[in-house]
């Protein structure tokens, strides 16, 4: 499976995938499928540090 790294972050979390893809301003079927394959690394660091962003708001 593909951006593990992001999925578990998102898990560890607490912070759901939609909230990730309201952030980005993408639907969050788009995010899953954008998931489905490695994302390059300026992507995942984006979508990394709004995962990181959202869970201090969800702790």
């Amino acid at each position: 499976m593909a951006n593990l790294d992001v999925r578990a972050a998102a898990v560890s979390s607490g912070v759901r995938l939609w909230r990730v893809a309201e952030e980005l301003g993408i639907a969050d079927a788009s995010l899953s499928r954008k998931l489905r394959r490695e994302l390059p690394p300026e992507e995942k660091e984006r979508i990394l540090s709004i995962i990181k962003r959202l869970s201090k708001e969800v702790g």
